[in-house]
């Protein structure tokens, strides 16, 4: 779909796709989407599925979904799925190129093997501590261990025994043999094999107790597939001497080039996976497709469209310097997609009863589903004796500016006529229970002359309403950056980031509206139909306001 393809926006990367094609080097660019599958992928990872997949559309070439499943210990089927759901819904296919890295496993072994003979790797009884002390520190080299210099034939004998389940965890590791003194810490002799017994791999079962480290199998995965340019981000800038030795030091049919790009880092939300882990297990949320999550499975069930989160990919651009990107910028990809394609309906979140006293038959009132798209049609929307209105559009004292209903004073119902306050109805402790209103039954869409009303407010027919649950969700985190300087991020996790309201009254053409519908409540926000939801039992989820206020009077 052309309208997913990444922008032709001239960035770092394409120009040096450009130049390598335009030189002959390739025919044609492969590129690979690879998700580790130990947790749901958040809008950090769409930067990175938009920039793979639009790339190689762009270029007309193709990019692959590859599961990088080198820990089965926190890896399992679940997150597989959601990952494949989570890419296909952004709008993106990778057609018949699934692949794991564990379809390697046995090709990794032999690559090991290679490396060993050729005196580029051997086995080392270190165990993790020993061998950080053995690592050195950034100003100080590492010392090589002691089973550095040991025969190609012992170190082939003992790599084939620890395939075999001979050695218990943790007490035999294969470790490439490069530099411990390289300023470059993960040059210094990295794991390329640790020992796991006991865990069953989500593809290969128990038929490995031999487990192969991400920075080994990554780059000869991208060699296997035919990779042209492994993208990646700046995090692994590092690691590029490990994977270019790894590609150089075996007898792979392609060298691919890893180029690092900035990865997302967006406010009021935190990115790591582990800790996105933690929010979910520790109950802070009600799972990892909670609309207060940034993970896709959580924007998706908050309202995000496929299309408002490629734009906003598209908007912060691709750069080789870390930043943090406002909230407000995603939040505006979604209200500015909605506002062209959600329909527009009434529902009250905050009901107070008005009695028009003088109607006394129901009507039905024409409205427009969008007022910018004709083509969207219209509606009837019953008006009758009894209604609802929001209790913030009323004040017995209004404060100054106040445009919406008062005693005595008039307002617009929005597609019907103009009303005024002539009776508060109130119970013995002095709570407002309804208003009597009369009605100036001359003033259907239309103001008479000389005469100005200034508020417009939003209404339901009581008689007619659909009762609702409304679920107004905020931003997860009170802070732009939580953690910053140590803190605990739990701690500045918003108590408001979800209200509940029951009772919430709807126009009756929401009425049946089906899971994963959008719809702008008029003066209210962007709501979506939320998977909860019944035909007895309506709930509906905010997505976004109308417009940016978060926060107004907030530190």
């Amino acid at each position: 779909m052309t309208d997913a393809a990444e922008s032709p926006r001239t960035n770092f990367i394409r120009q040096i796709i450009e130049a390598d094609l335009a030189s002959g080097k390739h025919d044609r660019i492969a590129t690979r989407f690879p998700p580790e599958p130990n947790g749901y992928l958040h809008i950090g990872h769409a930067k990175s599925i938009v920039l793979n997949f639009g790339l190689a559309q762009s270029f007309g070439g193709i990019c692959n979904l590859r599961f990088d499943d080198t820990n089965p210990i926190k890896e399992n089927m679940e997150f597989v799925e959601s990952i494949k759901e989570d890419v296909r819904w952004l709008g993106f296919d990778w057609e018949d190129r699934l692949y794991f890295a564990s379809d390697y496993f046995e090709q990794l072994y032999g690559f090991a093997v290679e490396l060993i003979e050729k005196g580029l790797a051997y086995v080392c009884e270190l165990n993790a501590e020993e061998m950080r002390a053995y690592r050195g520190t950034l100003t100080e080299p590492g010392k090589d261990s002691p089973y550095r210099d040991r025969s190609v034939e012992e170190n082939l004998d003992l790599f084939k025994r620890m395939r075999a389940g001979e050695f218990p965890d943790g007490s035999r590791t294969l470790r490439a043999r490069i530099d411990m003194a390289s300023p470059n810490i993960n040059l210094r002799d990295p794991v390329l094999y640790r020992i796991k017994h006991g865990v069953v791999h989500h593809q290969t079962g128990s038929a490995w107790c031999l487990y192969p480290t991400y920075d080994y199998t990554h780059p000869i995965s991208d060699a296997l597939e035919g990779i042209t340019h492994s993208l990646c981000t700046l995090e692994f800038e590092d690691h590029r001497p490990l994977y270019d030795w790894c590609v150089a030091n075996v007898s792979v049919p392609s060298k691919p080039r890893q180029i690092e790009f900035s990865r997302l880092n967006l406010e009021y939300t935190v990115m790591s996976k582990r800790r996105l882990t933690d929010l979910v297990g520790e109950g802070h949320v009600q799972g990892w497709d909670d609309p207060r999550m940034p993970t896709l499975a959580g924007l998706r069930r908050r309202g995000y469209t496929p299309a408002s989160i490629r734009e906003f990919c598209e908007r912060i651009g691709v750069t080789k310097s870390d930043n943090l990107v406002e909230m407000a910028l995603l939040e505006s990809a979604i209200r500015e997609d909605l506002d062209a394609k959600a329909p527009r309906r009434m529902a009250v979140l905050r009901p107070l009863k008005v009695v028009l006293t003088n109607v006394s038959e129901n009507q039905q009132m024409e409205a427009s589903n969008h007022p910018k798209d004709a083509a969207m049609g219209t509606r009837s929307i019953p008006f009758g004796r009894e209604i609802y209105i929001d209790r913030t559009d009323f004040e017995e004292q209004p404060p100054k500016g106040f445009k919406r209903l008062i005693p005595g004073g008039e307002v617009r119902l929005r597609n019907a006529y103009v009303i005024r306050c002539e009776e508060v109805v109130k119970n013995e402790a002095g709570e407002i229970l309804e208003l009597r209103a009369s009605v100036d039954l001359d003033t259907l869409g239309k103001n008479p002359e000389g005469r100005k009303v200034k508020g417009v407010i939003h209404w339901v027919s009581a008689e007619h309403a659909v009762s609702a649950e409304v679920r107004l969700y905020d931003r997860l985190f009170g802070v732009a950056t939580p953690g910053a300087g140590g803190a605990d991020y739990r701690e500045a996790i918003n108590p408001d980031a979800l209200r509940v309201l029951t009772g919430c009254m709807l126009e009756p053409a929401l009425r049946g509206a089906e899971t994963g519908e959008r719809f702008q409540f008029e003066r209210e926000g962007y709501f979506v139909v939320d998977p909860d939801s019944t035909s007895e039992h309506p709930v509906f989820n905010l997505t976004v306001g109308l417009r940016d206020t978060w926060g107004k009077g907030r530190s």
